[in-house]
């Protein structure tokens, strides 16, 4: 396999671009904030993030509870009844779902900013503000860090916006904290692949709405361009984009992929690009021009790796643009940047 190590502090710039929106006001800049250390931005996005939460309201779950109460709630356990002589005292066991904010999700959440106030390395200013966060979460059971199942979490509608939150308490319990020289750093192995690939096309998308907002930039699903009107009954799969940047009656279509190949080898032993990724981009791009006037592009942009050959390609197909290149995310911040500005040419 090959490697694609990226420099920590990169991930890091990364996570705030993603983290765009939990910001308290519009002129805010983590990223252009002095951080002394690495647990100081983390503590920061879980100051940010953990706040806005807040005011959303925290993630609540029925949970289920057996309690010895004065009147009849839920069902009533007859068995623990009687043995405990409750009845006696005026009193039943009763089983019945509470609606709480005690769930697994908070439970992360609260470890999480307890360990970083424990930590040394996170400004005093900082653990002040986690601090204030923890009152809010008096309902929720503090457990260790060590104890937290992080596969088990699951996200729907009610929750999603825990993701990338959890996203970075699962990094921090993990130990991706290096304490020397965190911009050389690289990302250890046990980072998946799918959660990677989650924090780079939000953070393209978000990117491109920070610094350039004359553009739209969004994750939008491409239509079929259907013949006949579409049917009730049909069966099409759905075409989601990744990142789709649109300016002045152009689009460009960005597929971005997370692989630890970012090549395939044909019979002959030629590298060429990904055929099924290929496929794919051109589909929506077809789909999306539905004027026929080539103003839709698309691109494959694969996080570099350390192979010899990597994707580089632009040509035109049938009228449209498409493309295959790279993003090196182990490059210091300003060249990675500048890969960033290029592409945004191809509008």
């Amino acid at each position: 396999m090959n490697d694609r190590s990226i420099m920590i502090r990169n991930v890091y710039v990364m996570m705030t671009y993603a983290f765009r929106a939990i910001r308290s006001d519009g002129n805010d800049r983590i990223a252009a904030e002095p951080f002394d250390h690495i647990h100081d931005l983390l503590a920061e996005i879980l100051v940010r993030g953990v706040g806005a939460q807040v005011k959303r309201g925290l993630h609540r779950d029925y949970l289920h509870r057996s309690d010895e109460i004065a009147t009849v709630r839920g069902r009533i356990d007859v068995t623990r009844t009687i043995a405990t002589r409750s009845n006696t005292r005026g009193r039943l066991v009763c089983e019945f779902d509470e609606y709480e904010p005690d769930t697994p999700h908070n439970r992360a959440l609260k470890s999480v900013i307890v360990l970083l106030i424990r930590h040394s390395d996170v400004a005093m200013a900082r653990k002040d503000a986690l601090r204030r966060l923890l009152p809010y979460l008096d309902a929720v059971t503090l457990v260790a860090p060590t104890s937290i199942r992080w596969h088990m979490l699951t996200y729907h509608r009610a929750n999603a916006t825990y993701r990338l939150l959890l996203g970075v308490c699962e990094l921090i319990v993990r130990g991706l904290l290096p304490t020397q020289d965190s911009g050389t750093s690289k990302l250890t192995s046990w980072v998946s692949d799918d959660a990677m690939s989650a924090l780079y096309e939000r953070f393209l998308r978000e990117y491109y709405r920070v610094h350039h907002p004359e553009v739209s930039s969004g994750a939008p699903t491409v239509d079929w361009d259907l013949d006949e009107p579409r049917s009730p009954n049909l069966q099409l799969p759905l075409m989601r984009t990744d990142v789709t940047l649109r300016n002045r009656g152009r689009t460009l279509i960005i597929d971005a992929k997370y692989y630890s190949h970012s090549m395939q080898t044909g019979t002959w032993g030629k590298a060429t690009v990904h055929s099924t990724n290929l496929y794919q981009v051109f589909s929506y791009v077809k789909n999306e021009d539905t004027l026929r006037d080539g103003s839709v592009s698309g691109m494959l942009l694969y996080a570099r790796t350390d192979a010899v050959e990597q994707p580089d390609l632009d040509v035109v197909i049938q009228g449209n643009r498409i493309g295959a290149r790279t993003l090196d995310l182990n490059q210091p911040w300003q060249y990675l940047s500048a890969q960033l500005e290029d592409i945004i040419g191809w509008l």
